[in-house]
């Protein structure tokens, strides 16, 4: 294992250790999320040494706090005790086994699994002139000194905490089939005859970076003309807490000035690329979880089993084809209207070939305020 995490509590007394902060969600199950904590029991004064995992939807500063207000709402959360032990030598992943080594005898092992029905590391865009912490979904690995592991009349001081913050990832399935497909067709006012639309995608995964291609074939029946061809892709996000609401917002948008004239067809294929790049300026949009200052992407599509309700944010995308119809006849632009097909878009991240933690800079790897990178 090449690269260690840890981080030291104000204190001293404890220390938090992991191999990795990238856990990979595979839909069905997740990647266990174990570490070991450093244990000096000549200051802990017979309190005891616990880790949580939660995983939390945050929606105002940390600053906020302070005056009584919580801006933090846990999605779920689990609670172990490491020290005293509690339980017998449980068997040591190798992860653990290495973590040993740089802890020492006073290593505790701790291992927690997520249920698969969470949502992923999602952070939603600030404004240019916001400040703070973003709006999102994160996960949190921390170790703390208590008399009990969740006591409303017990107050915790930050000295005696030390935590790291982790990802929930998920990476697009191996997948060869076609595109999704979809097609109209749509009669007008004052006309007998129809604009037959189909639109379909190449393949049904892309991944970030890569253009999309789309197919659009187009049977103009009428007296009219097709002035223009727009195409959109929107990321939809739904934000799953108290009630559940969509934001849908576009993340590329094409206009493609290309005429189809009366009782005539016409096929093309045309291509979008959705980048953060040309959305940085957009509150809101959702984008993958980040630890510290990297660079990041747009959110991946977020996979499920589907058979169970999922709180936190859900993310998914999906292309519009909108043809511009201009009217004919004595009425003109009063006749004049749209058509226009959806399709959905599956957007994400491919697996690395090498471990599935994600790089990054040594700068981005270093801990602040008493964390290190050993």
């Amino acid at each position: 294992m090449s690269k260690v995490f840890k981080k030291t509590s104000g204190n001293g007394h404890i220390a938090l250790y992991l191999g990795k902060r990238d856990f990979v969600d595979n839909v069905d199950s997740v990647e266990i999320v174990d570490g070991v904590v450093k244990v000096d029991p000549s200051g802990l004064n017979g309190r005891k040494v616990f880790v949580y995992l939660a995983c939390a939807f945050r929606y105002g500063s940390e600053d906020l706090d302070v005056i009584g207000l919580s801006f933090r709402r846990d999605i779920w959360i689990q609670r172990v005790q490491v020290y005293p032990p509690t339980g017998g030598n449980a068997t040591k992943s190798p992860m653990q086994e290495s973590l040993m080594k740089k802890a020492g005898e006073q290593g505790c092992a701790f291992s927690f699994q997520m249920p698969p029905n969470l949502p992923c590391s999602v952070a939603l865009q600030p404004g240019p002139n916001d400040s703070g912490k973003a709006c999102g979904v994160d996960f949190e690995v921390k170790a703390y000194l208590a008399n009990a592991a969740d006591s409303a009349d017990e107050v915790i001081e930050k000295k005696d905490t030390c935590r790291l913050m982790i990802r929930k990832i998920q990476f697009a399935p191996p997948n060869d089939k076609p595109g999704p497909k979809a097609e109209i067709c749509k009669q007008f006012m004052m006309t007998d005859k129809p604009v037959h639309l189909e639109a379909s995608l190449q393949k049904e995964v892309y991944y970030h970076g890569d253009p999309i291609t789309v197919n659009v074939k187009i049977n103009n029946e009428t007296a009219k003309v097709v002035k223009k061809i727009k195409i959109f892709v929107e990321q939809l996000t739904n934000v799953a807490l108290y009630s559940s609401d969509t934001y849908t917002k576009a993340v590329c948008t094409e206009e493609f000035g290309e005429t189809i004239d009366a009782n005539s067809t016409f096929e093309k294929s045309f291509q979008l690329k959705p980048l953060l790049s040309n959305n940085n300026e957009k509150r809101g949009i959702a984008v993958d979880g980040r630890l510290k200052d990297e660079d990041t992407h747009l959110a991946s599509t977020t996979l499920s089993q589907g058979d169970k309700d999922m709180q936190g944010i859900v993310i998914s995308y999906k292309v519009k084809v909108n043809l511009i119809v201009s009217g004919g006849g004595l009425l003109g632009g009063l006749t004049a209207s749209d058509v226009t097909v959806e399709l959905p878009l599956t957007l994400m991240s491919p697996k690395p070939a090498g471990p599935t933690s994600r790089r990054s800079s040594r700068r981005d790897e270093m801990t602040s305020k008493g964390g290190s990178l050993i």
